[in-house]
């Protein structure tokens, strides 16, 4: 991409979006194309290819998804389906019916089945069930894989995908009802500290284990992957590339690192009635690394940014 390229930006307030555009900035990539919801629904297809008709972006970040952790996928799958489904279909057609250069479609590592070899592979996508907690979300996830893939073959794109592991950071969703694990626990924690409860309950057993990866080495994974030349990345004929630390912890180990940054010393409480997800969800990170990308937060560091921010913007929620 050259620094005065047009860049599309979708999903831009959110937590991997707004990342990317400080990521973009900082690189000196001033061009960018920006729309809140407000501005732009993306679940709508007359708005969108009107969108694309009228800019002529060069480049899409497809960071626009509904998300959330388990609670949300559990109550509204209906909406993760749907809104995802149509995010996508809209904006990569969009983005073929005008030229677009180059587009990353951002999807998730619950893609892959709820019992995959650890740590999962690319190559594992489709082969087993899916989490049932949050399999409209993946399937939605899937079909966007796919969908990047398919107009590739028939139509010559270069549309490509990448797999984030769980990430975290600034501008995270702190709402218990819809959040994921780590703002979640952020939050319950520190409101323990605040009251001086003595407990705080941990939905499950703590023993799943999870990876972690800051919202600012996702960017960066992001950016790095879009100004990779073509040549590079077609030696590789990856379907697709996992985004992650390569490493992982327990719940009850995340949950006591959260603890620590927040400077609460009561007891952790585990509700084994509730829901555990998936054993284990730890990204295989070779090809990315392959490519020369390499995560370089450590999650203790990324933690303590992380409620930092928090602290500064609890009125968000």
């Amino acid at each position: 991409m050259n620094k005065q390229a047009k860049i599309f930006v979708a999903g831009h307030h959110g937590l991997v979006g707004s990342a990317i555009v400080r990521r973009l900035r900082a690189a000196g990539y001033d061009n960018l194309v920006l729309r809140s919801r407000a501005e732009l629904d993306l679940c709508e297809q007359a708005a969108v290819r009107e969108f694309f008709r009228r800019e002529k972006p060069e480049y899409v970040f497809l960071a626009a998804a509904k998300v959330g952790g388990i609670v949300a996928n559990s109550t509204w799958p209906a909406d993760f389906i749907y809104e995802n489904l149509a995010i996508q279909t809209n904006v990569i057609h969009s983005a073929w019916e005008n030229g677009v250069t180059r587009l990353l479609f951002l999807g998730s590592s619950c893609i892959y089945p709820k019992f995959a070899p650890q740590p999962m592979r690319e190559e594992h996508l489709l082969t087993g069930e899916l989490e049932p907690t949050n399999e409209p979300y993946a399937v939605a996830k899937i079909a966007g894989i796919k969908m990047c893939q398919s107009y590739n073959r028939q139509h010559g794109t270069h549309f490509l995908s990448v797999m984030p592991t769980n990430l975290y950071g600034p501008n995270d969703n702190f709402d218990l009802t819809s959040s994921h694990v780590i703002p979640a626990l952020m939050r319950k924690v520190h409101e323990a500290k605040i009251h001086g409860a003595p407990t705080v309950e941990i939905w499950g057993t703590g023993t799943p284990r999870r990876e972690f990866l800051h919202v600012d080495d996702m960017a960066d994974a992001c950016v790095y992957v879009m100004e990779t030349p073509q040549a590079r990345l077609d030696a590789q004929a990856a379907p697709f590339w996992n985004v992650g630390t390569g490493t992982d912890v327990t719940i009850a180990e995340l949950a006591q690192i959260i603890c620590d940054v927040v400077g609460y010393q009561g007891k952790l409480v585990f509700n084994t009635e509730k829901p555990d997800g998936a054993p284990r969800k730890l990204l295989d990170v070779r090809r990315l690394q392959d490519l020369g990308w390499k995560a370089r937060i450590d999650l203790h560091t990324g933690l303590a940014d992380t409620y930092q921010w928090f602290l500064q913007n609890q009125h968000r929620g």
